[in-house]
C-alpha cells in the first residue's frame, strides 16, 4: 500500500516538473520587446556625412584669467555672468605696500625737482658772473686767474645740474615703475565679454602664472564657436565648403546650421572620450572650428553637441586645403 502511494507521488511530481519545464520554455521563448531609446537620435541631415563630437567655446576662445603678480585678493568686482567691457576691473590684489612705496618715491621726486631748480639758479648766477667778468675790457680790472676760476665754476655747476637732472629722471622712472606695479594688481578684462567662472574669493592668495584651475574664466559669447573633433580616418573626406549641422545632445529637435571658421592644421591625440565601445585611446583627430548665432540654441559654453558634416565628393588625395582666416574668429561673413 505504501509502495503504491509513493509510486503515484513520484509520478505526480514528474508530471508537475514536466508541466513547469513546458511553461518555462513558453515564457522564455516569447519575443522580448525592443526598448525605446531615452532620447530619439538625431535624423541624419545628409546621405553621406562625417560624424564628429563638438564642444562649445566662446568667440574669443576660453580665456583663463590669471595674474602677473601674486598677492592677496582684496576685492572682486564681478560675478558669474557679468558682462564687462575691455579694461574693466575684474579683481584687485593687496596694494598697500606698493602704495606706501609710491608715496615715498613721489616725495623723493619732489626733493630731486627742488634740487634741480636750485642747481639751475646757481648755474644761471655763475654764468651771469662770468659774463660780467668777460665784459670788462680793462685787463687790469680782473685777473686772468679770477676769470679762469669763474669759467671752471660754471662748468662745475653745469655738471652738477646734469647730475641732478639724471637723479630726477631716475626718480621719475621709479615712480612710473611703482605705478605700473600698482596697476598690475588690478586685473582687467582683456576684451569685451562675459565672466564664465569665478574661482577665487576675497582673502585668498592668488598665485601668479598659469594655474590648473584659473582664477577666472572669461570670453565673448556674442557668437559661439563649436570645436569639432574629426577622426583622422575621416580627415580626407572633409572639405571646408561642405555643409554642417549641429544637434543638441538630449534633444535632436534643437539644431543649427554651422558656419565654417577655420581648421587647426595639426592633428592631435583625442582628448575627450565619449565612452563608445569602438573608441581607442590612440585615436588622433583633426579639429575644425565652426560658429553659430547664440540666439539659435539654448546652449552653454562647455556643452557637447553632435556634429554632422556633409562628406566631400572629391577623390582621396585631391582634397583642396581648407582656407585659414587671418585671425581666429574671423570669417567671410565679417563676423567675429
Amino acid at each position: 500500500m505504501l509502495q503504491r502511494a509513493l509510486k503515484y507521488s513520484f509520478q505526480g511530481l514528474g508530471l508537475l516538473g514536466l508541466a513547469f519545464a513546458i511553461w518555462m520554455v513558453m515564457v522564455t521563448s516569447r519575443a522580448v520587446p525592443v526598448a525605446l531609446p531615452v532620447v530619439t537620435p538625431a535624423k541624419l541631415p545628409y546621405a553621406a556625412y562625417i560624424g564628429a563630437a563638438g564642444i562649445i567655446e566662446t568667440r574669443t576662445l576660453n580665456i583663463q584669467i590669471g595674474t602677473q603678480v601674486a598677492g592677496l585678493v582684496t576685492e572682486i568686482d564681478v560675478v558669474v555672468s557679468s558682462s564687462v567691457k575691455r579694461g574693466d576691473p575684474l579683481f584687485k590684489l593687496d596694494n598697500r605696500y606698493l602704495t606706501a612705496q609710491l608715496a615715498v618715491q613721489r616725495a623723493t621726486l619732489q626733493t630731486m625737482l627742488a634740487r634741480m631748480r636750485e642747481a639751475e639758479v646757481a648755474l644761471a648766477d655763475l654764468r651771469n658772473r662770468l659774463a660780467l667778468a668777460e665784459a670788462v675790457k680793462d685787463s687790469r680790472a680782473i685777473s686772468k686767474e679770477d676769470l679762469t676760476t669763474r669759467r671752471y665754476a660754471v662748468q662745475t655747476a653745469a655738471a652738477h645740474l646734469a647730475s641732478v637732472r639724471a637723479d630726477v629722471t631716475l626718480a621719475e622712472a621709479q615712480v612710473k615703475e611703482t605705478k605700473t606695479n600698482v596697476e598690475l594688481l588690478t586685473v582687467r578684462a582683456p576684451v569685451d565679454g562675459e565672466v564664465l567662472q569665478v574661482n577665487t574669493r576675497v582673502g585668498e592668495y592668488a598665485q601668479a602664472g598659469p594655474l590648473a584651475t584659473p582664477l577666472m574664466l572669461f570670453g565673448n559669447i556674442d557668437r559661439l564657436h563649436l570645436r569639432a573633433d574629426i577622426d583622422e580616418n575621416d580627415a580626407w573626406r572633409f572639405h571646408h565648403e561642405a555643409r554642417a549641422m549641429a544637434f543638441v545632445r538630449g534633444n535632436p529637435l534643437l539644431n543649427a546650421p554651422l558656419i565654417y571658421e577655420w581648421t587647426e592644421p595639426f592633428v592631435i591625440p583625442k582628448r575627450s572620450l565619449t565612452g563608445g565601445t569602438s573608441e581607442r585611446v590612440d585615436t588622433r583627430v583633426m579639429q575644425v572650428v565652426y560658429s553659430f548665432d547664440r540666439a539659435q540654441l539654448p546652449i552653454y559654453v562647455g556643452q557637447q553637441m553632435d556634429v554632422f558634416i556633409e562628406a566631400s565628393p572629391v577623390t582621396p588625395g585631391l582634397v583642396a586645403p581648407s582656407r585659414q582666416p587671418t585671425s581666429p574668429g574671423t570669417n567671410d561673413h565679417g563676423s567675429k
